[in-house]
Formats: structure tokens, C-alpha cells, sequence
């Protein structure tokens, strides 16, 4: 029996690793392939976006599938996975993923299923846009990088040669041994298909990062109606500094749907298919304490009803 091909693609959040993933899908037209996706919110953003009739797919939400709370439904996900007649395996990580227990998740599945799988390494995704900020602060993306087969620098077209360079060297500085390579709107060299990315392995298996009490308060909000994009806009610039991420799909007066996405000061719009009601996810920097901010600058922004939910 043919073993399935699984790689894990981590990356902080924003990086672009469902952009990546979809990209890498669209051109495996004929190809049996597998997704399980992880986010940290109870709802689903990326998944949404990936969703595919060709694809089987799994959504693992409300934590990270390398952490105690998850681990176990990881495990059996990729063992039910395994029976259905699949090429590739991609498991995309929360922006929070500490992978360094994927060895034993990778034994564990094991156990279960035997052989069925060929682990071909961590993709880590490096956000060229947010990286130097990010860096210092977060343990997150040390562990991701040291754990890692493989380092993409995603966004270089959003910031100078001296900076992509800069960040190579802080990338060889915490893993000297995984190749880099660059990506453009979410576009990668193929090549790492035919790549041995597991003599590029680094660090030993240690006990991960991720616990119940690490992980980061998330909350929703959803809006019935549209929002003028100034008002929208003066909100997220409000509520930014207090979180690390915020996402989802509103409706836009006069230019319609959009998929709205917060990383650190940038803000991103794509237009979008239509959604029953508009609906952000943020992930917050300063826990329950977002909910009076979120509020907050809501009323003064908009003034309109919406629903606040965790």
C-alpha cells in the first residue's frame, strides 16, 4: 500500500498559510487530497475559504490541535483520514501551533492505523510584513521555526531586499539548517514535493507550549445589514492594538462582500461571495478585557446593533 504524503504547515498568525494551501490545492486538480484545518476561535474563517468538493476536509476548532485539549481528536482525525483512499495529507495549523510534539503525535497515529502515513516535515510560514515586530514577544514562533523542515518568507513583496535578508538571518539564527525559500501572494516552488525536508530536522520532540492556559482568549462578533467602509475601518484601527489577529466577512455598503483581515497594522480586503450575516473573529492580546474594548469602539465607530459572543 502507497503511504499518504502529510505535512504540517505552521506560521504565525497572518502569515498566509490558508492563502498558501489554497493555492497549493487549486493546482491538484485530480489528486485525492486531505485537509484538517485548526483554528483557535469556536468558528471557522479559513475553513470556510477552503471548503471544496474535491477536497476532505476536517475542522478542528477551539484550540490547538498540539495541545492537551485537542491532541487526542488530532490523532483520530488523522487515523480516520487515513481510510479514505488519500494522496496527501496537509494539516494547517493554528497561528498559535507549537509543533514540537509532532513526533508524538506522528507515533500515536501510529499506534493506531500503522504505517499509513509519510510524514514529509513542517512548512513554517514567516510573515516578512510583521516578522521583526512579532519576533521578541512571541515563544510561539521560536518553537515554530526550531521545529521546522522547511521556512517560507511569505509577503516579500510588501517589503524591501535588506529586510527579507535580515530575516533570513534571524531565521538561521533560531533553525540553521531548514532551507528558506520566498513566497509571493501566497505562490511557493513546488519543489519541496520531491525534497527530503526531514534531514533538515533540527530540534529533538519537546513538551509543546500549547495548554488550556496559554491559549488566547477569542471572541466573535456578527452584524446583520451593511457598514460604510470609513466606519469599518476606524473600528478596526481602534480595537487593533488589542489584538493579534481579527478576521472574517462583512458586507460592504456599495461594493458588497469583502474578507476583512487584521495582522498587526495592516489591513487587508478581498471581495467575497456572499454570507448570511457579517461575522468577525478576533483573537485578543488582553483577554476578556477585549469585549469592553471591542464595544467600545464599536459604538463610537458605527453605532449600529451587532451580537458579541466568546
Amino acid at each position: 500500500m502507497n503511504q499518504i504524503k502529510l505535512y504540517f504547515l505552521t506560521g504565525f498568525l497572518g502569515s498566509g498559510k490558508t492563502t498558501l494551501l489554497k493555492n497549493l490545492l487549486e493546482n491538484m486538480e485530480g489528486t485525492k487530497v486531505g485537509v484538517i484545518q485548526n483554528e483557535l476561535g469556536k468558528i471557522s474563517i479559513d475553513g470556510t475559504v477552503l471548503q471544496n468538493d474535491d477536497i476532505h476536509m476536517v475542522e478542528l476548532n477551539r484550540g490547538s490541535i498540539f495541545c492537551s485539549c485537542l491532541r487526542l481528536s488530532f490523532v483520530d482525525a488523522l487515523a480516520k483520514m487515513s481510510q479514505q483512499g488519500l494522496e496527501y495529507v496537509f494539516v494547517e495549523s493554528s497561528g498559535f501551533g507549537d509543533p514540537s510534539n509532532a513526533e508524538e503525535i506522528l507515533e500515536a497515529t501510529k499506534v493506531l492505523v500503522g504505517e499509513v502515513y509519510d510524514f514529509r516535515g513542517c512548512i513554517c510560514l514567516v510573515d516578512c510584513y510583521n516578522f521583526l515586530d512579532q519576533l521578541e514577544d512571541e515563544i510561539t514562533i521560536d518553537r515554530q521555526l526550531k521545529h521546522c523542515n522547511l521556512a517560507v518568507l511569505t509577503k516579500v513583496d510588501l517589503v524591501d531586499r535588506e529586510q527579507i535578508e535580515l530575516i533570513k538571518e534571524k531565521v538561521q539564527e533560531i533553525n540553521p539548517v531548514c532551507p528558506i525559500t520566498e513566497s509571493e501572494n501566497g505562490n511557493i516552488n513546488r519543489s519541496f514535493y520531491d525534497m527530503d525536508l526531514m534531514k533538515y530536522q533540527w530540534a529533538e520532540c519537546e513538551e509543546t507550549t500549547n495548554s488550556a492556559e496559554t491559549k488566547p482568549k477569542t471572541f466573535s462578533m456578527n452584524f446583520a445589514g451593511e457598514i460604510e467602509k470609513d466606519k469599518l475601518e476606524a473600528f478596526l484601527e481602534k480595537i487593533e492594538p488589542s489584538v493579534y489577529r481579527a478576521k472574517g466577512f462583512f458586507k460592504v455598503k456599495n461594493e458588497g462582500w469583502e474578507k476583512v483581515d487584521v495582522v498587526g497594522k495592516k489591513l487587508d480586503y478581498v471581495p467575497y461571495e456572499a454570507q448570511e450575516k457579517s461575522e468577525l473573529v478576533f483573537i485578543s492580546k488582553i483577554g476578556i478585557a477585549l469585549i469592553r474594548e471591542i464595544k467600545k469602539a464599536w459604538d463610537e465607530c458605527v453605532g449600529l446593533p451587532m451580537k458579541l459572543n466568546n
